[in-house]
């Protein structure tokens, strides 16, 4: 085998492995792009939070190998060109059409790889868009929860002040009174989030 025959092997082989490497991290990508878009327990539940610390981990090796195979991409794409244009006449013609081969494959690669990358950053985008909702969902309870806690908490603190003149403190059911007024200005807000469904 000549020298030409070789390299032209050689480069061959490479490019048939970036090819599978590329086609098992889409086949990866797909995988987890159905478990953020599919699964019912990926938007709620205990387990949530987990879940999208692995899938956050996942995509990222996921785009870490693919930037690794576009960096061999990029040195496969300038090698080849420069040969065939360096030995444009030395080279036999059934090793110059392989090379253009080649050379055709590794921009279809490009093509795939550049697709994959704007599906790592998709996914990427898909999954902190989930967090920011578990967030907000978060901030939305603690607010609801809150808010119904400061009608009981103005009645307890009027009826706490001790002033010399409260007529509810000589009533025979003043204390009863005090509690239901509580429980009642907890409920009515309470019951509106409930309407406006925020709870």
């Amino acid at each position: 085998m000549t020298g030409f025959g070789a390299f032209t092997c050689l480069f061959e082989s490479i490019v048939d492995k970036l090819a599978d490497g590329l086609e098992l991290l889409g086949g990866e990508l797909d995988h987890v792009s159905h478990g953020v878009f599919h699964q019912k327990n990926y938007r709620r539940g205990a387990a949530s939070e987990l879940l999208q610390r692995q899938t956050l981990a996942r995509v990222g090796r996921v785009g870490e190998r693919l930037s690794q195979i576009k960096d061999v991409l990029l040195g496969v794409g300038r090698i080849v060109p420069f040969v065939l244009e360096m030995c444009q006449g030395d080279t036999p013609e059934p090793i110059a059409a392989r090379l253009k081969a080649v050379r055709q494959d590794i921009a279809s690669l490009n093509d795939y790889e550049a697709h994959l990358a704007a599906k790592v950053q998709f996914l990427l985008d898909a999954v902190l868009g989930f967090i920011n909702i578990s967030q907000n969902d978060i901030f939305k309870f603690l607010t609801v929860w809150s808010i119904v806690g400061i009608p009981p908490t103005l009645v307890a603190g009027i009826y706490g002040m001790n002033f010399k003149f409260m007529p509810e403190l000589n009533w025979a059911w003043g204390y009863p009174f005090g509690w239901a007024m509580i429980v009642v200005s907890a409920l009515i807000p309470l019951a509106w989030f409930k309407w406006k469904g925020w709870v």
